[in-house]
């Protein structure tokens, strides 16, 4: 597969994970059902398997490797975090209050993913 559509794979899928996550987190703030529907427990989980498969295979088809180039380390260690975040923010916050602090947090630092792809810079201006 070329390089173009991987990317185009991979930005197509970070707006949708997003978006979902966006529209999942404004649902908490609502108190509503519609986190309980089956496709939104499970469209994300597609997404983001699409999102990382893609990841992975663009980093093969430019051969950079995490370890070596410091900006990709620090969107994998960035997108960790995210997931932890977001697992607080989902599933396993004890309190309304840690949710949503969790999914502000996981905004922020979702924030910083794209900023560090598009910059190829971990820093972002600050070193």
């Amino acid at each position: 597969m070329s390089y173009s559509v991987l990317k185009m794979i991979h930005v197509g899928s970070v707006i949708v994970s997003f978006t979902l996550f966006f529209l999942r987190g404004i649902w908490l703030l609502q108190n509503s059902q519609n986190l309980r529907q089956r496709w939104v427990k499970v469209l994300p989980h597609i997404v983001d398997t699409l999102l990382l498969g893609s990841a992975i295979a663009l980093a093969m088809t430019i051969q950079q490797n995490p370890l070596e180039h410091a900006w990709l380390t620090a969107k994998v260690i960035g997108l960790l975090v995210y997931i932890g975040l977001g697992l607080i923010a989902m599933r396993f916050g004890k309190t309304r209050q840690l949710k949503i602090t969790a999914w502000v947090a996981a905004e922020c630092v979702f924030v910083y993913i794209v900023l560090v792809a598009l910059t190829k810079n971990p820093w972002l201006g600050m070193n």
